[in-house]
Order: structure tokens, then sequence, then C-alpha cells
């Protein structure tokens, strides 16, 4: 059968009703003696079924019930590969979590959730993705042998390729700092040299005629400074949907941009006034292409 885990419950407060009902020609005395009886029977009962004050109770059946495997099964499955997680990994945006070679393959050829489709990150989403022990030691006390046979196949996997079998990393005792005290390390996730321009998406509205649309779901885009405006209306039209008929307008300040232009050179001629916070400020708009 399949193992089972269990969860205390509590306890049914069952007692027997030990009092009939008695006749009318009975005497007050034989009433006091039945009342007495019961109150025993009821303490005896409870005793029994509750064990002493000082005691503990009779049996651990009592306290628990037995949950099988296959109804925690749901919640420890990798939706990609549909086996139990081998070290999961929580995507941050969304909390959403698989093996970590899963979603690692997955992010290969899109960046996108493979459960809620959400955007992870536009270019990087393996930036987003977290490992969780917690969890993977929750899987591995769930199902029997699984870490075992894990290690096994990883320790098979190198052997049969003539490679050095990774040793378990094994956490290092932190040294009393002296003196001054040393400087605080950034994240170790570096946003890649290329993506040198942060653009912030503006939308100012859209004309009659233009269909229906998807909203921009991030208006926050990090992109190379050598991307066009012909390339930012793509990724509108991708993002938002848009009909073919629909004509996208792309402004910076007071300057209606032109395909050919890049991110790069828009920043440099327009200069602060296009820059809010860092970020470079472009406002689309939608309109109907004229016949």
């Amino acid at each position: 059968g399949a193992p089972s885990c269990s969860w205390s419950r509590s306890l049914p407060f069952e007692f027997e009703r030990g009092r009939s009902e008695s006749s009318g020609d009975e005497d007050d005395d034989d009433e006091d003696d039945e009342e007495e009886e019961v109150e025993e029977e009821m303490e005896s009962d409870t005793r029994a079924r509750f064990g002493t004050d000082d005691g503990e109770l009779d049996s651990d059946d009592d306290r628990e019930r037995m949950i099988n495997l296959s109804e925690l099964t749901p919640y420890i499955l990798c939706s990609i590969c549909k086996g139990y997680f081998i070290d999961a990994t929580t995507i941050t945006e969304c909390l959403h979590t698989f093996c970590k070679s899963c979603i690692v393959r997955h992010f290969y050829y899109s960046n996108r959730c493979p459960k809620c489709n959400i955007v992870v990150h536009q270019t990087q989403p393996l930036y987003n993705i977290r490992l969780d022990r917690q969890l993977q030691d929750i899987v591995y006390k769930l199902v029997v042998n699984l870490e075992e046979k894990e290690k096994k196949q990883m320790h098979d996997f190198y052997k049969e390729r003539g490679l050095e079998v990774p040793k378990p990393a094994v956490p290092q005792p932190v040294p009393p700092s002296r003196g001054r005290p040393r400087k605080v390390l950034g994240s170790v996730f570096r946003i890649p040299p290329e993506l040198d321009i942060s653009i912030l998406l503006e939308f100012i509205g859209a004309n009659e005629g233009t269909g229906n649309f998807k909203p921009l779901e991030k208006k926050f885009v990090r992109v190379s400074g050598e991307a066009t405006i012909g390339h930012v209306e793509k990724f509108l039209r991708r993002k938002m949907d848009l009909d073919p008929a629909c004509q996208v307008d792309i402004i910076c300040g007071d300057h209606l941009l032109e395909h050919y232009q890049t991110l790069r050179e828009i920043r440099q001629v327009i200069g602060e006034s296009a820059v809010q916070d860092g970020l470079l400020v472009l406002h689309y708009g939608l309109v109907v292409s004229p016949l």
C-alpha cells in the first residue's frame, strides 16, 4: 500500500446514556441511588477513554488518523515532469514550484511560468527562482526511499561518464568578526551589462476603431541601448495582441519617434528631459491606420 502520514485530531466525546427513565412509583431514595450509579459509570467511562489525570491517552490510534500519500501527491508533484519534486525550486513572481532541472530547461525557450503563464522576467527568468529546501525535506520524508534513489542515480550518472561525484555542500561556521565590520556583499545576481537602458512605457490612449487589445502587463523593461523604436513597437504589438491595422505612435517628450532610432541615440539627443528616475520614458498611443 502507499506510505501514509498521520495528523492529530480531536477525540469525540461519546458518553452512553446510562440513565433510564424512572417510573413515577419509585421513591426519592431509589432515584438518588440511581443518580450516583450513573455518575460513577460516566466517571469510570471517561477514565477508560481518556486515561487518568496523571496518565496519558491509552493509544495513539485514538488521537491520530492515517492519511494516504495519494491525498498529498498533488501538492508534491512537478507539473512539468509529473514526478515528485527533486531540488524543489519556486518562482518568486508567482510562487509556483517545479523540479530545478525542469524549470531551468523550460526557461531555455520561454520566460513565462508553465502553470500560470505570467512573465517571470523579460530577459533573464532564471534571476527569479529560488530553491525551496523546506518543501524538498517534506517530500523526502513523505516518499519512502526517494532521497536514497536520487542520490544513487546521481552517483551512477557521474561514474558512467568518468566524472567526479560532487560532494554535498557543508555549511561552514562563520568566524566572529574582528576589527572593522566587513562590507555587506550585494545580490549574487547581476544585470548583464548589455542591458544598459531601462525604459518606462506609459499608455496615453487609443482612438475608436483600434479594436480589442490587452493591457500591458509590465510597463518597466530593461533592454539594450542598440534596440530601436521598431523593436519597441514589435514588443507592444506582441504583448497587447494588437490588430495589424492598428498603428502604434511612440513619443518621447514632444518628439514623435521613428522606427530606425535607437534608444541610446534618443537618450543622448533628448537629454535629461526624457529621463525620470533613471528611466527613459516613452509614451505610446494607438490609432487606426489611414487607408
